[in-house]
């Protein structure tokens, strides 16, 4: 463990079928060379889930003591490893797993949802440990704690339970009943059996368990090598996260197989803490018993995958996503403007992502209202900063899309403000800019009392955070359509825009996304990443902030490993971002209305609701 993330593994064995020797020894073989913090491996994987009356024989349950002892006195993993046994007590046979520590067993859990129906019958063979009242048992000559348990490192701010494969498909499993009490990871020793069908139900499941028990899920199931009379097993192994699938396969692998995955434990404790369900106190009894563990503590930490440097942006089907976002988009200027009744729209076009983006959406949801295009007034307002290339995108763009096009120099109507307020005209200072910011959104707004219409707000996620908008300039508007949208998304919605709705703009569109990113309020040679550093570290270190729950030194850890840039370059992002956020609260606090789009948002009314005065420098 490193810095709050594990690595886990989950394995399925080449095994022979009733043949306990061969098998501890091909699992002692594999974990010597398992990296990771846990190695699950599926139900019942010592002896072979399939020996069907061969469990009531003693020469297979004494095998399988042996073996166990065996792997005590050979194990080679310095983690946490899960086995599958069927274990007797007291004359009664338990599905059971095992919770092993180097030589030490924590704990035997035994299964407590037996099937038995069609081709399962468990219940011929194994006693539920639903109803038990053990709390330990004699195993091996040793006490070990048995029943209903919960794992704890408390330093690492670990809790993990166990399920044996039909657990998870109880009505309440549980998963259900441990998460309640904390648990934030759950390991499942599975064999089950492939039918047309079964692994989409089976990773729904097991998807929808990390979700609802907000957590981790580590599933390991039976392979090929199980006994085929009447079922076949395909080693399908699955490792979720919060309802995200981090790692998947289904090889029907004849040779063992181990699949590793990266949990971010410090994300689920940050989700379990916002997930207001878990604190309902719904009373679910399971007395369980706690047992404690230390995991072991890594100098490094190598990630099985590399760290998404654009996590805002989808990387699976990417297509649909665009075309989801678009729809909360366009609808939701639908609705605003069908409940106003305005006439008209005015936009504040520069040619920049961000306006663009308002204006694509905005034609898009005209089209859906029956609306004249014409009815859309897209205003570019140049100033002393404004370039060529931006000025002759925006009024190409507007042209094309067939909006009505106004084009209103805001120079002298700022050297007017200017003389009026005593500012030095030289002076390109922070008044300079935003006088003209403010002027724009004067323009807009009056226009919109003249024309009757609504002002469609450009401003995106991301520059909120920041802070970097004008107070009552850009920052204001009737309806702030991006308010939801962070930077890099912007480019990505642009982007599909520009493959799958507006191809007779493409270029164009193409031409704005390789623009410099610049307010153009100081000079045409401003650009917006020299002051505030680039948007795909700010939107990562956001995602991190809102997303995960990071604190500033875990982000700055990650940020380095995800751009590969020094400690004292990610430390300094960091606390610009930081720094910004915090005193930039004031400008979110008056946002307008605009939709959430993304699982988090910065609204003060929805997402984030923080005073302005809080003082963290």
């Amino acid at each position: 463990m490193n810095n709050g993330f594990l690595k886990v593994a989950a394995i399925t064995p080449n095994l022979e079928v009733g043949n306990p020797n061969f098998n501890i020894k091909e699992i002692i073989k594999i974990l010597e060379n398992v990296n990771s913090d846990f190695a699950v491996f599926p139900e019942l994987c010592v002896t072979g889930y399939t020996c069907g009356d061969l469990f009531f024989e003693s020469i297979l349950l004494n095998d399988s003591l042996e073996a166990i002892k065996f792997f005590l006195a050979h194990n080679p993993y310095k983690g946490i490893v899960f086995l599958g046994v069927p274990v007797e007590v007291e004359g009664s046979l338990y599905n059971a797993a095992l919770v092993i520590q180097k030589n030490k067993i924590m704990g035997i859990v035994p299964k407590r949802s037996l099937p038995n129906s069609k081709e399962f019958y468990e219940k011929r063979w194994f006693k539920s440990g639903k109803n038990t009242n053990l709390t330990e048992i004699n195993y091996l000559d040793t006490k070990v704690p048995f029943g209903s348990l919960m794992f704890e490192d408390n330093t690492h701010k670990i809790r993990f339970g166990v399920e044996i494969c039909e657990d998870m498909w109880a009505p309440i499993a549980p998963s259900n009943v441990l998460a309640y009490h904390g648990a934030n990871m759950i390991f499942n020793l599975s064999s089950s059996n492939e039918t047309l069908g079964k692994s989409e139900i089976r990773l729904n499941t097991v998807l929808e368990s990390s979700r609802r028990n907000a957590g981790a899920y580590v599933y390991a199931s039976a392979g090929v090598n199980e006994s085929t009379s009447d079922t076949v097993f395909s080693g399908h192994n699955i490792v979720a996260c919060n309802g995200v699938l981090i790692k998947e396969t289904e090889h029907f692998s004849q040779e063992s197989e181990v699949i590793y995955a990266d949990i971010d434990i410090e994300q689920i404790n940050y989700v379990r803490r916002t997930n207001t369900n878990l604190h309902d106190g719904l009373y679910l009894d399971f007395n369980y018993q706690l047992i404690s563990f230390e995991i072991y503590q890594n100098d490094d930490f190598i990630f099985e995958e590399k760290l998404d440097q654009t996590p805002f942006i989808p990387k699976k089907n990417s297509l649909h996503a665009f075309n989801k976002i678009s729809s909360i988009q366009e609808f939701a200027l639908f609705k605003r403007l069908k409940h106003t009744n305005a006439r008209t729209l005015l936009i504040g076009v520069s040619g920049g992502l961000d306006s663009t983006l308002a204006l694509l959406v905005a034609v898009e949801a005209f089209k859906k209202l029956k609306k004249d295009l014409k009815d859309i007034i897209a205003v570019t307002m140049p100033g002393f900063g404004t370039s060529s290339r931006t000025k002759k995108n925006a009024l190409k763009m507007m042209e094309d899309l067939g909006v009505t096009v106004k084009e209103i120099s805001i120079k002298e109507e700022a050297l007017l403000h200017f003389e009026l307020i005593g500012q030095d005209k030289e002076n390109h200072d922070i008044t300079y800019e935003n006088t003209q910011a403010r002027i724009r959104t004067m323009i807009l707004m009056n226009l919109a009392n003249k024309m009757n219409g609504l002002v469609l707000g450009t401003g995106d996620m991301s520059e909120l955070a920041l802070g970097w908008c004008t107070y009552n300039g850009d920052q204001m508007s009737n309806y702030g359509i991006n308010a939801g949208i962070p930077k890099t998304l912007v480019r990505f919605m642009i982007e599909n825009y520009a493959n799958n709705k507006f191809s007779t703009i493409k270029e164009t569109l193409y031409d704005i996304i390789d623009t410099p990113i610049s307010p153009e309020l100081s000079g045409s040679d401003q650009k917006t990443e020299d002051a505030i550093g680039k948007y795909e570290i700010n939107d990562f270190i956001m995602y991190r902030f809102l997303v995960c729950g990071d604190c500033e030194e875990r982000i700055a850890y990650l940020l380095k490993k995800a751009f590969n840039i020094n400690e004292i370059e990610a430390n300094e992002f960091v606390k610009k971002f930081f720094f910004r956020f915090f005193t930039q609260q004031f400008k979110r606090q008056a946002l307008p209305d605009g939709p959430k789009i993304l699982e988090v948002a910065l609204s003060s009314r929805t997402d984030f609701r923080m005073p302005s005065d809080v003082k963290r420098w």
